[in-house]
């Protein structure tokens, strides 16, 4: 018993029945009760209320996560009264089942109360650099201790496994993924993705392939909704060019950051990325990869995008060999960079 299980108000005997066994599924022990009544005190705290009908109750003040389970659709006026009580989906069973399944498992995933954090990393152009500096923002967090997901949300990449040398490693690519609409669990996601202990942590990434489909906005913002409720770090490689998909990743994103060589030329590609980028995600900042002879400052860079300078990454010829050595470790410089963003992203 723990103070974190869900609250299963629920009075039909059918309903009840569906609810506890799916609970059972998830590994899940919720607190149940016929009445809201004989559980009031836990109305606000639960981290899930699952409800059969509204209750008759006065002075139940209105929250969040509440999920109406029945096995007929509500009538508008009972609809009515659980929108104003904050029930903010229904299920009905056994036809919603997976609803139920995934909303259980989102709280018996949950690592902490603390929601998981996003970041999208954007190139300015082509050959930035902002996969090799995704994968080592997601291998450095990883190897911290956090719980990281990795997401390739460009389905002409390559595919990002490609950079970490771990195509070879058994479990599901985006061509390969059948996403059902809504919610996915975070526990779903970690079966059926390769993952990796990285240091203390442990790293789990959904590649795109080098055939087939990439991502679709639906399964896209589903797989990063799942990582930021199960508490994850979730960094996603995300392509420059106008996207549905990465939209839905920009719109979430807690932290952006482009990619820039410090040329004039990559300035003025970035430029204009940066003014997409700026219609769909607030904060924003820069990561400059430079060669040695770049005139391009770090004020310099700054003021052409409009957007501070989080890192500077100078041109490390140890990156290649790595890359193609099939094991992919972050260069110091890489390691650093990755901290710095890191520490931007937690703020």
């Amino acid at each position: 018993m723990t103070d974190n299980r869900p609250l299963v108000v629920v009075s039909d005997e059918t309903v009840r029945e569906h609810v506890v066994r799916l609970a059972a599924a998830v590994g899940c022990e919720p607190d149940q009760a016929r009445e809201i009544s004989a559980v009031r005190a836990r109305w606000t705290e639960a981290p899930l209320v699952l409800l059969d009908r509204v209750p008759d109750v006065g002075g139940l003040p209105r929250r969040s996560n509440v999920l109406l389970v029945r096995t007929e659709a509500p009538t508008q006026a009972e609809w009515k009264a659980a929108v104003s009580l904050g029930v903010d989906g229904v299920a009905i069973l056994p036809a919603d089942e997976e609803l139920v399944v995934t909303s259980l498992a989102d709280v018996v995933e949950r690592p902490s109360a603390r929601e998981g954090r996003v970041l999208a990393v954007v190139g300015g152009r082509g050959g930035a650099g902002a996969s090799v500096l995704a994968a080592s923002v997601a291998v450095t967090a990883a190897r911290s201790g956090e719980a990281v997901l990795l997401v390739d949300c460009d389905p002409l990449g390559g595919g990002i496994d490609l950079v970490l040398g771990t195509e070879a490693d058994e479990g599901l690519r985006w061509p390969d993924l059948r996403m059902p609409a809504g919610r996915v669990a975070m526990s779903e996601l970690d079966a059926a993705l390769p993952t990796r202990r990285r240091g203390r942590g442990r790293l789990s990434v959904l590649s795109c392939g080098r055939t087939g489909p990439g991502p679709t906005d639906v399964a896209l913002a589903a797989v990063v909704d799942a990582g930021r409720r199960a508490g994850r770090t979730v960094v996603c490689d995300v392509p420059r060019y106008p996207d549905g998909a990465a939209d839905e990743v920009l719109h979430r994103a807690d932290l952006t950051v482009l990619v820039v060589s410090a040329d004039v030329h990559g300035c003025v590609a970035a430029a204009r990325v940066r003014r997409r980028l700026s219609e769909r995600t607030s904060r924003i900042g820069i990561a400059v990869r430079s060669r040695v002879g770049n005139g391009l400052s770090e004020a310099d860079v700054a003021e052409a995008l409009g957007a501070p300078v989080l890192a500077w990454v100078g041109h490390d010829n140890a990156v290649g060999r790595i890359l193609d050595s099939g094991s992919f470790r972050p260069t110091r410089r890489l390691r650093k960079a990755a901290r710095t963003i890191l520490a931007t992203l937690a703020c």
